[in-house]
């Protein structure tokens, strides 16, 4: 059975994100941390800018379903509030933690995609989030 196209991004994801914090904790080291979050963000919108242009996506965003625009916004609106927090959790703790924590992030989209999306919640499912739960404060606990 051949692997979904969506697992190599995923995978690609949690890879980036890796690096994300890797990266991140010695960048954010001697400057403020809501400072280092403008400037990673003026580098991911002239990085994405790239790619839309480079690949033709570009659609006028006054075409698009306002639902779409909302819900979009929204969505910038929570990545700006992770990424703040992000970094100043970086500046003030190890990478090595910060990072697990932030995993949990995983654990929360379960259970809102469980609530607001009608996702499926079956054993498996569960089971795995309590995992990453119980990973990450095995992590973070002295």
């Amino acid at each position: 059975m051949p692997i979904p196209a969506w697992v190599y991004y995923a995978i690609g994801s949690a890879f980036f994100a890796g690096l994300t914090a890797l990266f991140g904790k010695i960048g954010v080291s001697g400057i403020n941390s809501n400072l280092a979050t403008f400037l990673r963000t003026i580098v991911v919108l002239l990085f994405s800018g790239g790619i839309v242009w480079g690949t033709g996506a570009w659609q006028n965003p006054s075409k698009l379903p306002s639902k779409t625009l909302i819900f979009l916004v929204l969505s910038a609106l929570a990545t700006g509030a992770s990424w703040l927090c992000y970094y100043r959790a970086l500046q003030l703790g190890p990478a090595s933690k910060v990072a697990p924590i932030d995993k949990l992030g995983v654990v929360f989209a379960m259970v809102l995609a469980f609530i607001f999306l009608g996702e499926k919640a079956d054993l498996k499912t569960v089971g795995g989030g309590l995992l990453i739960v119980a990973g990450a404060l095995v992590i973070a606990l002295k």
